[in-house]
């Protein structure tokens, strides 16, 4: 590291090399002293405050150093920065002060990194995510001052506004992605989100239709217009984007089996249109047989729809050849859908329940029938087959019936020998 040093050494006649050291020191207005490595001066200007001057490095174009001015009101600080500015340097940790925010970050980020590398879905969910909560809570500051304390407090903040800890986690991971990016693009040196603490992660209680519920919601849903869609949930287990996104193509009747490959989802945004993602959560495809009674569900929709096409005439446009859809071939909405089930359910004394628990007895009741979990988990689309167990292993009141009973006739053969 280099500092800069006054320039001359003659000035008014007077020959530089013959004063004193106390002359030097006397001169209040020019003090000058030595850095600890002998490489040039540190200067108290006229004002009072101390003055440095060290090269952080060589324009890479006009080859020229890059110098950057230290000021300080007392000498032992700016001697400080120089030296925490060395140790940077010598460490590769150095970053040239920059006046951009967290806000103007993000949405560089968003728009270079992300635009043609994320789907429309997950881009919209990102620029929620940093206009409604990273924005406001840290978006003002410069995003080389966040510290990790900054980010604990958006994370706190959003707790005792009633955040769910998984929504917490959700918004953390975007933001310590953005970070990670400038990390990767020399503008900050740590990653702020590092040093942050999420919430604990606590697994809700499932909720899923009981053995004795299952034929009454059945029997609720009869004559509905979403009947057959809401059998579809039940029996095979489908998430609801995954269920209005179906199309005819994925549905082979002959061997009796459906391709999970596309959703029904809506941009996060006012107004926001309605889109056909082609992937999946885990964004892997997958082939599942449900029993065949979802077979029948799904021959019903058939019949219907050609009912519903015929009366449409030439109104019907099923562009995307859903398999549930409205009067003119669109596709469902999603909050309509859901509406509509919580309906259902609230009828059959269960307002607890959501459209998701109907892939959770899904589950529970596959589980209960003696399917391994491997095959629940491939169902499912669950990424890791643990993850499935720790969600399912216990919800089932058959399978603690059984295990109990398997229990009772071990000891029972046990005191059969005594």
């Amino acid at each position: 590291m280099d500092i800069e040093t006054e320039g001359g050494l003659e000035r008014n006649g007077i020959d530089m090399k013959k004063r004193t050291i106390g002359e030097l020191t006397n001169n209040k207005s020019r003090k000058n002293t030595r850095t600890a490595n002998n490489t040039g001066s540190i200067r108290q200007r006229p004002n009072g405050l101390w003055e440095a001057r060290v090269v952080t490095g060589i324009d890479p174009i006009t080859g020229k150093q890059i110098r950057k001015s230290v000021y300080g009101s007392k000498e032992k600080e700016v001697r400080r920065k120089i030296t925490e500015i060395q140790n940077a340097l010598d460490s590769g940790t150095y970053q040239e002060p920059s006046k951009m925010t967290v806000k103007e970050w993000l949405d560089e980020w968003l728009t270079t990194f992300c635009m043609n590398k994320l789907k429309p879905y997950t881009i919209s969910s990102y620029r929620m995510i940093i206009d409604t909560h990273i924005g406001p809570a840290i978006g003002s500051m410069k995003l080389q001052a966040v510290r990790g304390l900054h980010v604990q407090k958006m994370y706190n903040a959003l707790v005792a506004n009633g955040a769910a800890p998984k929504y917490v986690k959700n918004i953390g991971a975007v933001a310590h992605k953005a970070f990670n990016v400038a990390i990767r693009q020399g503008l900050i040196s740590v990653n702020p989100c590092d040093a942050a603490e999420l919430p604990a992660m606590v697994q809700k209680e499932i909720k899923p239709l009981t053995d004795a519920e299952i034929p009454i919601f059945l029997k609720a849903i009869q004559g509905h217009p979403f009947e057959n869609a809401f059998a579809l949930c039940l029996f095979a287990g489908l998430r609801q984007g995954e269920c209005l996104g179906l199309s005819w193509k994925q549905v082979d009747f002959d061997r009796r089996t459906i391709t999970v490959n596309q959703q029904l989802q809506r941009e996060r945004k006012k107004g926001g249109k309605y889109f056909i993602a082609t992937y999946t959560k885990s964004n892997k495809p997958r082939t599942i047989m449900p029993p065949a009674i979802t077979f029948e569900y799904l021959a019903n929709e058939k019949r219907r729809q050609t009912t519903m096409r015929l009366m449409a005439g030439m109104e019907w446009h099923n562009d995307n050849d859903l398999v549930f859809t409205n009067a003119h071939g669109g596709n469902l909405a999603i909050f309509t859908f859901y509406n509509s089930l919580k309906k259902v359910f609230t009828g059959i004394g269960r307002p607890d329940a959501r459209p998701h628990d109907l892939r959770h007895t899904a589950a529970t009741v596959a589980i209960a029938s003696g399917a391994d979990i491997k095959s629940v988990q491939s169902m499912l689309g669950h990424a890791t087959a643990s993850f499935t167990l720790n969600v399912y292993a216990h919800t089932s009141e058959k399978m603690m019936e059984d295990t109990a009973a398997r229990v009772q006739n071990y000891y029972d053969q046990l005191k059969s020998m005594l």
